[in-house]
């Protein structure tokens, strides 16, 4: 008997069925060999591209080796015009969803490795990259169901048009939220401060604890948590101390007015060899700078080599130590405030 389904006899549905068949298990197969091939080369590399390569490549649907069989198939049958032009969309469908998805599994798996990696360093990269690697998550989506449509003879100009208008209209009734997001991004992008740094924000000053969507949390010296919008706190001056090398100290000291010629000459010798004999300090400069009120005053300036603020205060609470010991067993005195009164007495003359 001879059998027409849907205008074509069994024969030439049987060659369309083996030509889909084959090529959908030749691309099963290839796609099996090329990811376990793959996937032995990433493990003796240090870098995490080709693993991501592994992943993408491990996330392509059976569908789609489907979709690609039927179109193979179907290239055997003379399909009419509106049948190949359906069949056609249909398969550049499939190809924009494997896209989307391929991108899908991509962009997860970079923000994973990156999370990964910056986890011990940064913790507040979980939070940013996550809203990071949702935007472009859906732009990627977005972008191919607009391709589909377009694909499928939909008119897309009005539908982006209008999307472009929404866009503008959400933008403005949420533009604080979307400055802190993007304010947000930018300290994970830019770096200024990390979690754990000791920073100053005008005349506030903290440690980060916290850096999420919206807002950075510092914990203060007293202890209370402070909070800033991430927007605001780009537009403040921001010290951060963690990120100190080393520390410049200068420091004043005044003696007495009484202090001779000799004494006073001897003074800035005397701060240099107090300094220079402290560890992990280098000595800059010791100079008689000017005439107080009530004292003669030195300044003094050394560099400390650590950055560390406890360092810092044992070296100068010992060069302040040491110089107390010196200055006493030289006689020269530290000044204090003090007033001298001097009183001209008028002598009275007798007037025959």
């Amino acid at each position: 008997m001879h059998y027409v389904i849907l205008g074509y006899d069994l024969t030439a549905w049987t060659i369309a069925f083996g030509i889909g068949a084959a090529v959908c298990l030749l691309l099963y197969l290839a796609k099996g060999l090329v990811v376990r091939r793959l996937a032995v080369f990433a493990a003796t590399t240090t870098t995490y591209l080709d693993d991501i390569a592994v992943k993408v490549l491990s996330a392509t649907n059976p569908l789609f080796i489907l979709s690609i069989g039927i179109v193979a198939g179907a290239q055997s049958l003379a399909l009419s015009e509106p049948r190949a032009t359906l069949l056609s969309r249909l398969a550049i469908a499939a190809l924009l969803l494997q896209v989307a998805r391929w991108g899908d599994i991509g962009v997860h798996a970079w923000l994973h490795y990156y999370r990964a990696r910056r986890v011990g360093q940064d913790a507040a990269s979980t939070t940013s990259t996550a809203a990071v690697g949702f935007v472009v998550r859906t732009v990627i989506w977005l972008v191919i169901i607009l391709m589909i449509l377009d694909n499928f003879g939909v008119n897309i100009t009005t539908l982006v048009a209008s999307l472009g208008i929404g866009g503008i209209a959400v933008a403005l009734a949420l533009q604080n939220i979307l400055g802190d997001l993007f304010s947000s991004l930018s300290i994970v992008l830019d770096k200024p401060f990390e979690v754990g740094d000791f920073i100053t924000v005008d005349d506030i000053a903290g440690t980060v604890e916290y850096v999420g969507l919206k807002t950075t949390r510092i914990r203060g010296l007293g202890g209370e948590q402070i909070i800033f919008s991430n927007s605001d706190l780009l537009k403040s001056r921001i010290r951060n101390f963690k990120r100190m090398q080393t520390r410049r100290i200068v420091f004043g000291i005044g003696v007495t007015y009484d202090t001779s010629k000799l004494q006073l000459r001897a003074i800035p010798e005397i701060l240099r060899e107090v300094v220079q004999a402290q560890p992990g300090v280098v000595f800059d400069r010791a100079h008689f700078k000017s005439f107080g009120d009530s004292s003669l005053d030195f300044e003094t300036v050394y560099i400390m080599q650590t950055p560390e603020y406890g360092a810092y205060m044992d070296a100068q609470q010992a060069i302040n130590m040491a110089l107390f010991d010196r200055f006493a067993s030289e006689g020269i005195e530290f000044a204090y405030p003090t007033q001298t009164l001097y009183l001209a007495r008028q002598q009275k003359t007798d007037t025959p």
